[in-house]
Formats: structure tokens, sequence, C-alpha cells
């Protein structure tokens, strides 16, 4: 009986790849047919990122062939695998944001018509391959830095088609969209299959490798675990043979009766230009869930606690006494931290080192020169307790996983013993295996008497990790659930389907 897949139009066999004497790759066999969605899973470090830059001609392979619609192709550089039809869509975008989207599409290779650039054609070609996809609202003379994230994404993709891709390699393409954008990108993904297009779909949200793709290759160590077919496997599976555990022990135990203290924060009727009758209370020991819909408030509540944008109205107490969060330097002497949902953007200073990023707070919380080696010391002995990989503290962070520039974050605001740590997505963008170490640090604050705040888009990691939730719809606090409520809870009152839960 014949094979009912058809010929493959991207064929990897025995890639290895090695670093300085480090074992990257090792032995890689994948393959993808046309109009294919597969994705390629697995922690950071395992290997994803360098097989993506073999395909795309960033990495000549040690070992092993790469074969294009059944010819065998070594590709010197990402120009040469563009040639060959090979797109890459990189998580952070490859634009100029002064220029048109019609000029960024067919930048370096613009029509041109008696020595010069044909700008109407380059516009009516732009035009016709935004409308070939579905993608007729977006204007070909559109400024590319006026653009939303999602609207951006789709000039990536144009550029990639431009230049007559047939394989496409998307690495973590919903990392910086809002939920409302999701969407919107599988739509496109789904007709980009039906032009027969093949694409790699590198993730860390499981949630959307199961409703997009055919097939899942797990990469851990350098090595392919297993490749199966998207519908005869689970999340559980996906998980143990990358992390080697279930899905079922991902989350830490939740707060017994006994672990929930004092209430240490009261908000009440509070509100500023982007919340209204805010009414709330955190306990000591206790995760405090916050869902909701983008652009719901919850980012916002954040932010008015840490002073970024302050409740101008209401009133605010920690452990019983009234407060004044008028900016972020008042609330970390108040003992308010906040890991936020930006982690590149105002998390971190890319290009300073790990030891710096960690030593923030304690440089704006404690001012004076004296006790600043013994501040030192102890940020030190933060990062090697929550187990941060690095070449040493004095590398920049930048050069770090996701899951560890997080984990600097964590350390940098442990050293200033916060009484209340606000979390704004603190997993996002982040492999399942450091997830779960964030999840247990999270989990281990709230039992040593901090009141935490976590904000997540992730509503199996709201459920599991939160000892109550509270929903927030248009800028207010639309109901709270216990713990074991259910996705269908969440989203109901998200969306106003329901009446108000009693608060």
């Amino acid at each position: 009986m014949s094979d009912p897949r058809p010929a493959p139009l991207l064929t990897l066999r025995g890639i290895g790849k090695s670093f300085l004497g480090v074992r990257v790759l090792d032995g890689v066999d994948l393959d993808v047919a046309p109009g294919e969605v597969h994705a390629v899973v697995g922690e950071n470090g395992a290997g994803k990122s360098t097989l993506m830059k073999i395909v795309s001609g960033g990495y000549v392979p040690d070992e092993g062939t790469v074969e294009l619609a059944g010819e065998a192709r070594v590709f010197r550089g990402p120009r040469d695998a563009q040639r060959a039809g090979v797109g890459i869509i990189h998580q952070e975008f490859n634009l100029l944001p002064e220029r048109t989207v019609a000029e960024n599409v067919y930048l370096g290779h613009e029509p041109v018509r008696r020595g010069l650039v044909d700008r109407r054609a380059m516009l009516d070609r732009t035009a016709d391959l935004l409308t070939s996809i579905g993608e007729t609202g977006l204007p070909a003379d559109a400024r590319v830095g006026r653009l939303g994230v999602a609207q951006q994404q789709v000039v990536e993709i144009a550029k990639a088609l431009a230049l007559d891709a047939r394989l496409l390699i998307m690495d973590e393409p919903t990392a910086a969209l809002a939920d409302h954008e999701v969407e919107l990108l599988y739509g496109l993904v789904r007709r980009l299959q039906r032009r027969g297009i093949g694409l790699l779909y590198v993730s860390h949200r499981l949630t959307e490798v199961f409703d997009l793709s055919g097939r899942i290759t797990v990469l851990k160590d350098g090595r392919r675990v297993t490749t199966v077919d998207t519908a005869d496997t689970t999340a559980d599976e996906l998980v143990r043979h990358m992390v080697g555990r279930e899905l079922s022990s991902y989350y830490p135990d939740r707060a017994a009766a006994g672990d929930v203290g004092a209430v240490r924060l009261t908000v009440r009727d509070a509100g500023n230009r982007k919340l209204r009758g805010v009414d709330l209370e955190m306990r000591a020991g206790e995760v405090l869930g916050v869902g909701g819909l983008q652009g719901s408030g919850r980012s916002a509540l954040a932010r008015a606690l840490f002073g970024v944008s302050p409740f101008t109205t209401g009133d605010v107490t920690l452990d019983g006494k009234p407060v004044r969060l008028r900016s972020p330097r008042a609330a970390m002497r108040t003992g308010v931290a906040y890991v936020t949902e930006d982690r590149k953007g105002e998390g971190i200073v890319p290009r300073q080192s790990v030891l710096d990023n960690a030593l923030l707070a304690s440089r704006a919380v404690f001012a004076a020169r004296s006790g600043r080696a013994a501040r030192t010391q102890r940020v030190r002995d933060l990062l090697a307790a929550v187990e941060v990989r690095a070449a040493g503290d004095d590398q920049e962070i930048r050069f770090l996983s996701g899951g560890n520039q997080q984990k600097v974050v964590l350390a940098r605001w442990l050293a200033v013993n916060p009484r209340i740590l606000l979390f704004d997505e603190p997993t996002r963008g982040i492999d399942v295996g450091a997830k779960s170490a964030i999840h247990d640090l999270i989990r281990r604050l709230a039992r040593d008497g901090a009141a935490v705040l976590m904000i997540s888009s992730d509503l199996p990691e709201l459920l599991g990790m939160s000892d109550r939730i509270v929903v927030m719809r248009d800028g207010r606090i639309a109901g709270e659930l216990p713990a074991g409520a259910t996705e269908e809870d969440v989203v109901a009152l998200a969306v106003g389907t329901v009446r108000e839960a009693a608060r």
C-alpha cells in the first residue's frame, strides 16, 4: 500500500553539530511535506535553534545532509537558503520601521525600470502578495513602524514569500502577540498550508502546537527523542518526552488552609485612568491569580500596585497601615516587587552582566555604600540558589536563555526581602522545564510568607498555580473564583456571560 504522505519538501538526515567540542546536535532526522505544519518542541538547550539555523543557512552541519525537494543542499549562508526557497520568521523581527511595507518586502531585490526602482510595480506586487495570503487590510504603502506586532509579522512572512519561499520556519511566532492576534496568525498559517508551503513551527506553547501541527518532533540534549502524529499523542506524553515527568506533576501543591496567613495588602475602591472600583485583598502565604482578556486591566493593576501608573482614587493598606505607592522606588521601599511582563524591554538591561542585573533592586532600595559587599555576596548566593545557568555572573544577561533571565530577575527581588510579589506573565516564552522551576520558586516564596499576585494568560497555569483567582474585565474586577475553578468559569467571567461572582 502506498504512503499517503506526499514526497518530503525538506529532509534532514543524521544532522550533527558541535561548538568548541560540545555536541549540540547528534544524528537528528526530520522531514517536512508540502503544506504540512511540523512542530519542533523541547526545552531550552535541546538544539532547536541550532537545527533551525542549519536549515536556514546560519550554520553548516558537521555531519549529515540537508535535502530540499529531493536535492542535497549545502547552504553557505542565509542568502543561499533564501535563493533555494527557505524563509525564517524570527521571534524578533528584522524590519526597517521608517520604510513602507513594500520597501521592506522587496528590500535588496526591488523591481527596476530604466535603471530606477519601479515604486509603482513594487506597491502593486506587494498588494498582490498580501491579497494572496488573505491580508487585504494591510496597505502596501503603510510605514512599518506604525503597524502592530501581528501586522509586522505578516510583513516578515510576505518578505519570505516574495523570495518564492517553499519552506517557512516560524520561531516562537506568538510570543509577542496579544490573545486576539494569535487567532489571526492561526488563519494565516492555514492559508499558507493551502498554498502548499511547508512550515517548521517552533513553540513552547503546547496548545498552539496541538492546534496547528500535523506532526511533532521532540528534541532533548541535541537528539531527536521521537516524531509523532499530533492526533496520536497528548500534552502529558510530550512533556514526559521533553523533561522526563508527567504533566500532572507540573505544578506544585497549592497552599493548605494553615499556610494562608493574615491579610497583607488591601485595596479599596481604587482607580486610575485604566482601572475603576478595584477591591482586592492579598494574604501572606497565598498565590492570588489574576485572569482576564488582553486589555482587561490585568497589567494595569500590577503597574498601579508598583507605582508605575499609581492609583489616583481609593485606599491601599499594607499590613494594616495606609500606604501611598506613588512611584516604583516608593513601592520597592515599602516591600513591593514587580516581575514585569516585558522581560526584555523592562525586566533586564541586556548588555549588563548577570550580577549587575541582579543588583538593580538592592541598589535602588539601599543607597548607602555601607554593607555593599554583603549585599553583593547575598545576590551571588541567591543566583546559585535559583540555579541560574551562566558562564559566570560577569556574563552579559542577553546571552542567557529566557528561563535563566527570569531567574536572575527573581534573584534581584529576593535580595530585598519583599512582602508583596507581583508577577505578570512569569513564564511567557520559557520552556516547560524552566517553567516548572519558576512555579516552584513562586510557591516557595508564598510558603515563606510573601503575598503573591500572579497574572497569566495561560489558563492551565492560572488554574494550576492559584489558591484564589480574580478575573478582570473592562478595568474592574468582574468576580472571584476559588481554587479548583475551571477554564470555563474563568472565560465566562472574562467575557461577561455570567453575573459577577461574589467578592
